[in-house]
Order: C-alpha cells, then structure tokens, then sequence
C-alpha cells in the first residue's frame, strides 16, 4: 500500500482536527482510499503553545518553505487562512509538484485563478471541499452529482456566525449587540468578527459557488456584499409581524442579462425552507433545470466538520492517483460570467423610516416613491405620537434597484425623516 506524506500547514482549530481525524481513523481511511496517510511535518508560528491534539516535537516546524521545498512531502494541507502567505506557498508547492487541500475561501475566491492555472501548468490538482460549508459536501455535489443540470439558481446560508446572531435576535428578543457578545461566548465568532457580519466571508464562498454552478470565471470584486450590523430589533419584529424572517442569503440566479451574484441580508417568508435553518448551521438551495430543488443543510464551520472535507478530499486524492483529473480539482479555464451590477437587479423591498409623526409624512414619502416607479404593497404605523420620532415601516412591489436607491437618498433628505433609512431587500412570496 502507497503512503501519502502530508505537510499541513496551521495546526489551529482546524488543522488540529484534522490531525486528530488522521490519528484516530487511520487504518479505516487507509482501506478506503488504498494509501495510508502519514504527517510529515506540521508548520506552526510558535512551536510552544498549549494545543488541543498533542504532536511530536520533531514534526513541528516554524518554515512552512520547509514542507513545501521537502521532495518526500506528496501533498500539503494549507490551513492558514487569508491570502498571504498562502497563496504563495500554495503557488510554491504546486511549482514543486505537491497537490494542494485546502480550506481557504478568501485564497481561492480572490487567487483562484492564478493558483489554477499554476496547478495546470504544473500537472498538480487543488482540493477545496471544506472551502465552502464546512462539513456540507456541496463542491462535490455541484461537481458531480448535479453535472447532468444547469444550475438556475442558488440560496443558501454560508456563514454560522450571521445565522446564529440574527437567530439569537429573533429567538432571544435580543440587540445585534447581545447577540454578538453571546456568538464570540460560544466561540462562533472571532474577536473582530467584520469578515463574518459584513457579509465578506459569505462572498468569498458565493464566488467560489459561482464558479463552479455557471461555469466561467467570476471576479470577487464583482460578488456585492451587505453585512448585518444595522439590523436592528425593529426590523426583526416588523419583519415578524408581515410574516418574514431575516436571513444573510448569499444569492446566485441566472438573469437574461447575466448572472446575479450578490450577499445581503433578506426578507424571507417563515414558510421558506432556509428561514427554517436556525443557530450555527448552514443550507444551500440548489435549483438546476433538471433535478429541480436540491437541499444540503448541515454543520457549516467548526473544527471537526470543516476537518471531515478536509480528510474527504485526501482520499479523493489518494483515489485519483496516476489521474489527470479528479472531481474536486477545478482546472483553469471558462470565459468570464457576465456579473449584473446589483444597480440593476429588480427585487422587493422592505423600508424602515423614523419620521415625525405630523401629518401628510406618508404622503411626502410616497410622492417621492412614486417619482421613482416604486408601489407600496404594505405598510405599519403603529405608533401615534403626534411630533415624536415613530418608524414607518413600508413593503414594495418589485421595483428598479437603481430607482430605489435613488429614492431612498431623495427621502433621507427630507425635513421630517431622522436618521438612515433601512432597506432590506425581500424574497420568496408574492
């Protein structure tokens, strides 16, 4: 039976999960993939640190290059997270020919180009199951079982931290504030949470998930992203009261005129199935022209899941050994995806306006709408406190997105509106 030396790099959360997967289902791996796996050295900053998984002094090393540039090392693990130096060791180890598993959604996002056009170049392969979903088998789902479909449409919930913060703030009735505070409590999310609630980490896995369902090339730069810090209590409870939820949907359709691809918070029915996908998990709705709706629901981050696709793809590798291509592999090539300017999508939308409470505000507020090709559909005003600051909360009809934005700005220029006004924009329903 052939070995696989393994240089992993990061030995984290994830790395140490992966380590301990190896050590502890060694034997049961190496009957399915017919090689057993064998660490070969691990990079690490500081070789001293107190760590979950205990690993032998001589097998860490402060010199990923080490791993790298090391001709009895078959394959490295990069899980080092962020762009630098990931990407250029991952550059150097596919030049040395090392296949490539890694976890990293913004490298990939943002490199992928470069770094598959390198593994072409050089006759070595790049394994990313655990770079979208976590433990969620979705890159082998869009690369292998889904092949007979043309994707139309995918939504899907891809980032833990967001969910279990607008979950807490629905469940628990408490601010995004709370909610945060409780997530980096249960470790979901980082001291400096900006990547996860301002909707980047979701567009890194959107771009990768564009790629893969419509074929070509997509620009990170051109995946538009909201994050969720300026949802507030009331949105949660008006959104409630009209029979919504809000969730941070990472969405990708085909259009006529291209592709939308974009990630924001969302106005979903409660009869919808992702409004359903509470706390830290994840769910990815999958629409293809022949199997119709496809759901992957599941863990979509931590260290064991994450560790589990990591470990899936060492087979896959060690499976596809003397093959030119493996499922998991993306080679380079694809034209570029037109990508829609989010300027130029049609949706609903869900507005929240603080006004004084005088009368004709409403009407000064609808001329301007109105101005703009934009209908209400629905509308709250609950609260009646004749020259106090009240929200006025209105739901459109499918309207310009360029229009709106347009009005929106006309509107918060207005004498009796106070503060920034909320737009979210609404899926599913009528």
């Amino acid at each position: 039976m052939r070995t696989i030396r393994i240089g992993l790099l990061g030995l984290g959360q994830i790395g140490g999960g992966v380590y301990s997967l190896l050590k502890r289902k060694g034997r049961a791996l190496a009957r399915e993939a017919g090689a057993s796996f064998e660490i070969g050295g691990v990079a690490v900053r500081h070789p001293k640190k107190a760590r979950s998984v205990r690993v032998p002094k001589a097998l860490l090393t402060t010199r990923p290059e080490s791993l790298v540039e090391d001709p009895r090392i078959d394959v490295i693990v990069e899980l080092l997270g962020g762009i630098q130096p990931a990407k250029r060791l991952v550059l150097e180890a596919l030049r040395n020919g090392k296949d490539v598993v890694t976890a990293n959604k913004a490298l990939l996002a943002e490199a992928g180009e470069e770094i598959f056009q390198a593994a072409k170049e050089n006759g070595q392969r790049v394994f990313f199951e655990a770079s979208v979903g976590g433990g969620i088998p979705i890159i082998k789902a869009l690369r292998e079982s889904l092949v007979a479909n043309r994707i139309d449409s995918i939504y899907s919930i891809i980032n833990g931290t967001s969910n279990y913060i607008l979950s807490k703030m629905s469940e628990g009735k408490l601010d995004f504030g709370e909610a945060l505070k409780l997530a980096q409590e249960k470790g979901y999310a980082e001291r400096n949470p900006s990547l996860d609630i301002d909707g980047v980490d979701s567009a890194h896995k959107l771009a990768i998930l564009v790629r893969l369902a419509f074929g070509g090339k997509a620009a990170f730069k051109e995946v538009y992203s909201e994050g969720i810090s300026r949802i507030s209590n009331e949105d949660i409870a008006f959104a409630e009261e009209f029979g919504y939820r809000i969730k941070l949907l990472a969405i990708a359709k085909r259009d006529p005129d291209g592709i939308e691809a974009r990630v924001q918070p969302t106005l979903l029915p409660k009869s919808h199935i992702l409004a359903n996908v509470m706390g830290s998990f994840n769910a990815i709705l999958i629409k293809g022209d022949e199997v119709g709706e496809v759901l992957l629901y599941g863990k979509g981050a931590g260290p064991l899941p994450t560790a589990s696709a990591v470990v899936s793809d060492l087979v896959d590798l060690a499976r596809s050994l003397g093959s030119e291509w493996s499922a998991t592999s993306l080679p380079s090539g694809g034209g570029a995806l037109k990508i829609k300017n989010i300027s130029s999508i049609l949706s609903r939308y869900y507005l929240r306006f603080h006004v004084i409470d005088r009368p004709g505000v409403l009407s000064k507020i609808s001329s301007v709408l109105g101005r703009h090709r934009i209908s209400i559909s629905d509308m709250i005003q609950k609260e009646r406190r004749v020259g106090s600051v009240v929200p006025l909360i209105l739901l459109t009809h499918d309207a310009p997105e360029r229009e709106l934005r347009l009005a929106i700005r006309e509107i918060d220029r207005l004498s009796v509106v106070r503060g920034k006004s909320q737009v979210i924009r609404i899926e599913g329903g009528p």
